[in-house]
């Protein structure tokens, strides 16, 4: 593996129903389905020193009814991966950074459940759209801590032992979430 390292690439795409956005071409994180590299299909910038980019992050999209001053909040969030804006270089990539980049998606996943256990659990006012927005932000903040933290202690998938340990613990974290 060298000194070729990966990064990673949140995009956040906030939503809400009646919202117009671009179609972007997407693959939702579902169990057991794991990227392969023909998922990465973006062009790989001509000075680029990273052997991977993986583009991922989490959206949402939700409805508010007010009922007798009580807010009633119906949403979706899911963690999806941008096949156009990932890329990698065959000649550099192996099994192993594949692994590593999956993580970075999976890790997109535990903050989407996390994010829906928040939304779960809060009590919205009347300025449900602030709340939900703070909440998403919040989110992405600590979303994007964790994958800094995990490129940092893994050397960007360099260091082998850490990122068994990483594998171990995110794999811990999804199944003690249970897609909640």
């Amino acid at each position: 593996m060298g000194k070729i390292a990966c990064i990673l690439v949140w995009f956040t795409i906030m939503g809400s129903l009646g919202y117009s956005q671009e179609i972007i071409e997407t693959i939702p994180w579902q169990q057991g389905q794991k990227l392969k590299w023909s998922d990465f299909r973006g062009k790989v910038p001509p000075d680029a020193v990273p052997a991977a980019t993986t583009a991922s992050g989490i959206s949402y999209k939700y409805s508010a009814n007010l009922l007798h001053h009580e807010v009633e909040l119906d949403f979706e969030v899911n963690a999806y991966f941008y096949p156009e804006e990932s890329w990698y270089k065959p000649a550099v990539c192996d099994t192993f950074i594949l692994g590593h980049e999956q993580l970075h998606f999976d890790i997109s996943e535990l903050f989407a459940r996390k994010m829906r256990g928040r939304l779960r659990n809060t009590t919205f006012s009347e300025n449900v759209k602030q709340e939900v927005r703070d909440i998403y932000q919040e989110t992405l903040k600590e979303l994007e801590a964790l994958q800094d933290r995990y490129d940092w202690e893994t050397n960007f998938s360099r260091n082998r032992e850490a990122q068994l340990r990483w594998n171990a613990r995110i794999k811990e974290a999804l199944e003690r979430s249970n897609g909640s």
